[in-house]
């Protein structure tokens, strides 16, 4: 059996029992309500796992509110989506992030100085979605659209630790084992085979820094799925490339002691795949890029480490070698537990990510500034009521749609807080 603590509060999955969890997390929300938040892209409608997740939504009673950020090219498909979460109980907003109302919003935000237009991708949905969610909920667990192993355990095991007020947790975040079914194989190369080696490099390169050794505490720093306080959510820089994940560890790094920061046990996990890419700007090894770019800037910001091109240069030789010993780890352990495990073509991986190294070290060496978007707290003071304009954006966008898809439900009033669609907070 696991014990292991690290420097973050580790939360086993110990055989816990989900309905004592469930009962409790759904009297907390009833004070201190809760919303999903779920970044999407309009084609992942198409496929079987945003459905599974739907579903699984409907039969959670510790969620008050649902918040889709919806990246559509048109209002055909911009409506298509309302009409997918029509079925959910919870009241449920989609935000169209690219369309009309919102984009006009953003562009008076820029008129005033503050250009949030220039981001793109899930940093700038997820950053409109935690403001739109903190309007009206005490905590916000956000997860991706991709998930093909979702289950209603996954947003209560997020969210308990954060409402349980005699925790002191501010945030939580998702570990698990990534496990491919067809076949039965290790995933997670990035985490595997790229973070995990890089990590260790570091730490010799640049001793045990305390950054370093937080990063590490985390069994996978790379998971997209987290919990935390709307507070934390609106003091919070978002990163705006695929250094996500890990750009947002080291906001919380700064913001956050160490005690109030957890992660979870989801169990057995598994997404869609990302191609590795045919250069240092595509699939992979563009993830690889940006993380290791977030990770020396931070080092730099908290640790005043200043990395020189020596630096890059002994890092690659060093992450190579603890890349390759991993490889033979995760070969014995594969091959224990009857996984496919493709020893050769893990080495050409981690040839592609070693490549890497090199090409993103000369990037940051050339310009450190990083693509972080501001937090919520500079932007409401450049425009106090950004995020009840948004708010009634969507829902005059979601009346719209209703409207003319002529559904059943009675549309929501474009101009109703988000507190009344919620249970009372008295």
């Amino acid at each position: 059996m696991d014990y292991k603590q690290e420097l973050i509060t580790t939360i086993h999955d110990l055989g816990c029992d989900l309905t004592r969890l469930e009962e409790r997390l759904t009297e907390l929300s009833r004070t201190s309500p809760t919303a999903v938040l779920i970044p999407s892209l309009f084609e992942e409608l198409e496929r079987p796992a945003l459905a599974n997740i739907r579903d699984h939504l409907k039969q959670c009673p510790f969620v008050n509110m649902i918040v889709i950020c919806l990246y559509a090219d048109t209002k055909e498909q911009y409506t298509e989506a309302v009409q997918f979460f029509a079925s959910l109980p919870q009241p449920t907003l989609v935000l169209w992030e690219n369309g009309p109302r919102v984009t006009q919003i953003l562009k008076v935000l820029q008129e005033r100085g503050l250009d949030i237009l220039r981001y793109r991708g899930k940093g700038r949905a997820v950053w409109m979605g935690l403001g739109v969610a903190s309007l009206g909920a005490s905590a916000i667990v956000l997860h991706d659209a991709d998930i093909t192993t979702y289950d209603r355990s996954y947003p209560l095991k997020l969210l308990f630790p954060v409402l349980e007020k005699e925790f002191g947790i501010a945030f939580s975040k998702a570990y698990y084992a990534r496990l491919g079914n067809h076949p039965r194989s290790l995933n997670g190369r990035v985490k595997r085979l790229f973070v995990a080696p890089l990590i260790m490099a570091l730490m010799e390169i640049f001793g045990y820094k305390d950054y370093l050794r937080y990063l590490n505490a985390y069994r996978y720093p790379l998971s997209g799925e987290f919990a935390l306080t709307s507070d934390l959510a609106l003091t919070t820089r978002i990163p705006g490339n695929w250094g996500l994940e890990v750009g947002l560890l080291a906001e919380v790094y700064r913001n956050v002691a160490l005690k109030r920061i957890a992660q979870v046990d989801l169990g057995v996990f598994e997404h869609k795949h990302q191609p590795l890419g045919a250069s240092a700007n595509k699939g992979l090894q563009k993830m690889c890029r940006d993380i290791l770019q977030s990770v020396l800037r931070t080092l730099t910001e908290t640790e005043q480490v200043v990395v020189t091109i020596d630096h890059i240069r002994a890092l690659r030789i060093k992450f190579r070698r603890g890349a390759q010993n991993l490889t033979r780890q995760y070969f014995v352990d594969a091959r224990f537990n009857d996984l496919v495990y493709d020893r050769h073509k893990e080495e050409i991986t981690l040839e592609c990510f070693e490549q890497v190294i090199l090409q993103a070290g000369e990037q940051y060496l050339e310009d450190p500034t990083g693509t972080q978007i501001p937090d919520w707290t500079r932007a409401l003071a450049v425009m106090p009521d950004l995020r009840e304009q948004l708010q009634n954006a969507v829902f005059s966008d979601m009346e719209e749609a209703t409207q003319e898809d002529s559904l059943s439900q009675t549309p929501l009033p474009p101009t109703s807080p988000i507190s009344t669609l919620i249970p009372s907070q008295n």
